[in-house]
């Protein structure tokens, strides 16, 4: 959810500070190792190393180089266009620290439910030469497709699991009470609600089970009449995997048989 809520504030934050039109979309989120997620970065690359206050660990931030190079361009009034993957001039350094310290507020904001202040501590280019962990250290690697302008890179966020474990199981132990974690929450609510929605469910309508010795069940033939013991007004269980969720009453809509809902699943006398 927070990783959520910071794509859909960064696109908004972008959008306003660049005079372009930014869009930020959370592709996934993955449990790997520091090696395994610095060996899938580009050699070279925007590396936003975060202190995670007032956890230890280290986080990143990264995005791509022509990306942060579109950024500055428009930061300075230029068209953007395609931009070439070289390091940054001590002129564009500054303007793009700003940025991703403007990037990092919003960050702030999504982790308020889970009390995680991000702090920007350094920028780099090469992840081979980063040490922020050991190399089997667990993290929790979010991938965002970011468009900027006419520039589109997949950028990722990643925090030590160690650190932020702790938090997430604290937090899911108590209701949201500050204003952020209860905007969470209902836009978590809502957007499971939309989309279990559309999910087809295969519900069954059965009377009442029939008991059967095991001579009787192996001695069965085709023609054969087994008794139900199922009174006709009785109603019948509707389930939905396993469960009995609803009764009916046997009935017919048009020429298909039919179950009508009611409300107690009282037997009536015959």
């Amino acid at each position: 959810m927070s990783y959520e809520t910071f794509a859909r504030r960064l696109s908004t934050q972008l959008t306003t500070g660049l005079r372009q039109l930014c869009q930020v979309n959370l592709v996934a989120i993955e449990q790997q190792t520091y090696e395994e997620y610095v060996a899938g970065l580009s050699q070279t690359t925007i590396l936003s190393v975060v202190d995670i206050d007032p956890l230890p660990g280290t986080g990143i931030l990264e995005f791509s180089v022509p990306t942060a190079l579109a950024c500055v361009d428009y930061l300075l009034g230029g068209p953007g266009g395609e931009q070439p993957t070289r390091p940054l001039t001590d002129l564009e350094t500054p303007l793009l620290r700003g940025l991703i310290e403007q990037m990092l507020t919003v960050l702030r904001y999504a982790l308020e439910p889970v009390g995680i202040a991000p702090v920007l501590s350094g920028i780099e280019y090469s992840p081979q030469f980063l040490q922020a962990a050991g190399a089997t250290d667990m993290f929790v690697v979010g991938s965002f497709e970011m468009r900027i302008g006419n520039q589109v890179c997949l950028a990722t966020l990643c925090l030590p699991l160690a650190s932020i474990m702790p938090r997430l199981q604290t937090k899911s132990d108590r209701k949201p009470t500050t204003a952020a974690e209860q905007l969470v929450a209902k836009e978590s609510t809502a957007r499971l609600r939309t989309a279990l929605s559309g999910v087809p469910i295969q519900v069954s309508v059965r009377f009442r089970p029939v008991h059967l010795s095991s001579d009787q069940l192996v001695s069965l033939q085709p023609g054969d009449l087994l008794e139900l013991n199922h009174r006709l007004t009785a109603p019948l269980a509707v389930e939905a995997g396993g469960r009995t969720f609803a009764h009916a009453l046997a009935g017919r809509s048009g020429t298909r048989l039919a179950g009508l809902i009611v409300t107690t699943p009282k037997e009536q006398s015959s």
